[in-house]
């Protein structure tokens, strides 16, 4: 049998073949998961932008408004205390109840001025009686001058009787003056007797609510005695101090207005927030300023009245008033939601004409609203992001969508700095 020899070649070949093929698959496998990874590495370098809210910081006019804390008090305070001393009988009056000029509020026993009153008029009646003899006398001396003038001037009588007569006459004359100033001196003790009489009723000199009574009936009171107090509650003050600078702010605004700080309450209304927040309907204005400066403290004492019909504000209460000082021309204003602080560093983030947002420190001023005035840190047309903060970091691109530009059309809602805008 004859056997083929083997063509090693032809063996050969196709196994040359097979290893380029899987040589190349292997290439071209490596070469996709490489694409794939730098694909990968590619999309983890390049992230895409965050969509923001920003608001454009543009110019506004802002009326600052200073904020203080009062305490309100009567505009009349008058302490009661009686005229007359004695045992107190009887209290006339409704603590906390309004009262009148001239309502009694409290009696003392009267039976001692009355009884003064009676003697004094007895003395009185005493002394009328005195003219009226030392009168009858002196018209007895008239008489006898009269009857013997033309006597001692014919030589009938002696001259010695007439000179006597006269003498008589002017002595009755000294009586009769000395008794009508008797008489006066006890019209006068009459007087002084119904007055005491009348101070055993305690009244109200002015018009008001009438406090809590400090003596109680049966007491011994004397003119040192406090037996309450009475304030006049409409129109009620409420006092506050205020330092240098906001009072020379307040007068020049009034200046400004065309009025006087003082007389002319339409030029600076005042607003009075309640301590549970609320604010009180009506306006008032400034009534009294204090003649210095308080050298210590660097602030002056002011007094604002503020109409208070029904007496619903009492003497004691707290709030605080509240006045436009100033108007600032071509302020700054920004979202409170848009400020963090960072290490007592107040930020806000940017959105920059890169796409990237930045990081700007920011000095603020008073508040305004939801608002904030910056003081330093921004400029006009500023594009300030308003959300996703937490999100953001510096130099992360952004796309940006502008809200409405921030103005000051809104009320005033706390303090910074002592003063706030609206």
């Amino acid at each position: 049998m004859n056997k083929q020899p083997i063509d090693s070649a032809a063996t050969i070949a196709p196994n040359r073949v097979t290893v380029i093929c899987t040589v190349g698959m292997l290439v071209m496998s490596m070469g996709l998961a490489s694409g794939c990874s730098e694909k990968k590495h590619a999309l983890a370098a390049s992230p895409q932008a965050m969509p923001v809210t920003v608001v454009a910081v543009q110019p506004t006019d802002v009326p600052l408004t200073g904020e203080w804390v009062g305490t309100l008090d009567g505009n009349v305070n008058a302490q009661i205390q009686p005229q007359a001393s004695g045992y107190l009988i009887r209290q006339d009056y409704r603590e906390g109840s309004q009262v009148s000029k001239g309502q009694v509020l409290f009696e003392i026993d009267p039976r001692p001025f009355q009884a003064a009153l009676d003697q004094a008029k007895g003395q009185l009646d005493q002394a009328k009686g005195q003219v009226a003899q030392a009168q009858a006398q002196l018209d007895l001396s008239q008489i006898n001058v009269n009857r013997d003038a033309p006597l001692a001037q014919a030589h009938a009588i002696a001259q010695s009787q007439l000179d006597s007569e006269t003498q008589q006459k002017a002595q009755s004359e000294a009586s009769v003056k000395s008794s009508q100033a008797s008489v006066a001196a006890a019209e006068a003790a009459v007087e002084n007797a119904q007055l005491n009489l009348g101070f055993t009723q305690v009244r109200s000199l002015i018009t008001g609510v009438a406090g809590q009574a400090t003596t109680q009936v049966g007491n011994l009171v004397n003119t040192q005695s406090v037996l309450t107090s009475v304030s006049q509650l409409n129109p009620i003050r409420a006092y506050f101090s205020i330092s240098d600078s906001e009072y020379l702010g307040l007068t020049q605004r009034a200046r400004q207005g065309g009025g006087d700080l003082l007389k002319d309450a339409s030029v600076l209304p005042l607003t009075l927030i309640l301590s549970n927040g609320e604010v009180f309907p009506l306006k008032g204005h400034i009534a009294f300023v204090d003649r210095q400066m308080n050298s210590q403290t660097g602030a002056i004492r002011i007094a604002a009245a503020f109409p208070n019909p029904g007496n619903v504000l009492r003497p004691g209460q707290f709030g605080r008033v509240k006045a436009d000082t100033e108007i600032r021309h071509g302020a700054l204003l920004i979202p409170q939601v848009a400020v963090q602080e960072f290490q007592g560093l107040h930020q806000v983030y940017v959105a920059g004409s890169d796409g990237k947002a930045h990081v700007a420190t920011v000095q603020l001023g008073a508040q305004v609203g939801t608002n904030w005035v910056v003081e330093s840190g921004l400029g006009p047309g500023a594009l300030v992001i308003t959300d996703n903060l937490q999100k953001l970091g510096e130099g992360a691109p952004v796309k940006p969508h502008q809200a409405p530009a921030v103005t000051a059309a809104v009320t005033a809602t706390g303090p910074a700095n002592n003063s706030t805008v609206r």
